[in-house]
């Protein structure tokens, strides 16, 4: 059997940028899969606290050069990469200078929440799918973390589902309680659209606000799993309306679970 692969998406990943859980769970999980055998690749943002010379970034000019749509607008996507020191992982990052080059992450620096970060987050899961086409590299597992990442799993099962590259791809969704109270202004729906999708796909985005993305991503991933036991009100709200994964028995391992639950979903 060959090696399974996996691609971790998500906001943030130690040692480059740590605002929640999210990056410690990132940084441990794939390094736990690979030692047993999976073949990883991670992509995250490049938010502009994260210090390229310190971390030793570089533009990966091959893969460089596309254009993101994020409703009328076309943006540049340029990827760039790093190593964990202490790990044989490689980092992928998406940039983009309007995005991501500012020195906070979602909110500025009076604590206000950028008005922008729903076309941040769609820019990021479009570019993260035309980055993987670009690599040449077909993921059995797509595990996206966290809201930023939700509308991978619907462009999996709508505009990929017919490339070779994801034809047999399945994703898993991890959700945390990083909520946010924001609601986004203009049409998130025409800017998150993409070919062979329509308007009543993404009618869980209407709401345009925290509990959309979640929704959205719950909604089109193959599995969907809580980060933590204890989740708010309002997310217990959503996942207890949807399908979630219960992983089977006494297995108190997390990187046991994982690997259990990626084995089954790739058959």
């Amino acid at each position: 059997m060959s090696k399974l692969r996996i691609l971790y998406v998500a906001s943030e990943i130690n040692p480059f940028l740590k605002t929640s859980d999210v990056a410690d769970f990132v940084r441990k999980l794939p390094q736990a899969m690979q030692e047993r055998g999976m073949e990883i690749r991670i992509l995250v943002p490049r938010f502009g606290l994260i210090n390229e010379r310190k971390n030793r970034l570089h533009e990966v000019v091959r893969l460089s050069g596309i254009n993101i749509a994020v409703g009328d607008d076309e943006k540049p996507l340029i990827i760039k990469v790093a190593s964990i020191p202490t790990a044989k992982l490689q980092v992928y990052f998406i940039d983009n200078e309007d995005y991501f080059q500012r020195k906070y992450v979602f909110h500025d620096k009076e604590n206000r929440f950028y008005e922008d970060n729903d076309e941040r987050a769609i820019f990021f899961c479009k570019g993260v799918l035309e980055t993987v086409k670009k690599l040449g590299w077909a993921p059995d597992i797509v595990h996206c973390n966290d809201w930023m990442t939700s509308l991978i799993p619907l462009y999996l099962k709508t505009t990929y589902k017919n490339d070779p590259m994801f034809k047999d791809t399945k994703s898993v969704f991890t959700v945390y309680n990083n909520s946010f109270e924001h609601r986004f202004e203009g049409d998130i729906i025409e800017k998150a659209r993409m070919m062979d999708i329509d308007d009543e796909m993404l009618a869980e985005l209407k709401t345009a606000d925290f509990n959309g993305f979640i929704r959205i991503g719950s909604a089109y991933a193959d599995a969907v799993v809580r980060a933590e036991e204890e989740s708010s009100e309002s997310l217990n709200a959503i996942l207890n309306d949807l399908p979630e994964h219960k992983f089977d028995g006494e297995d108190e391992d997390v990187t046991n679970r994982y690997y259990n639950l990626y084995t089954q979903l790739a058959g």
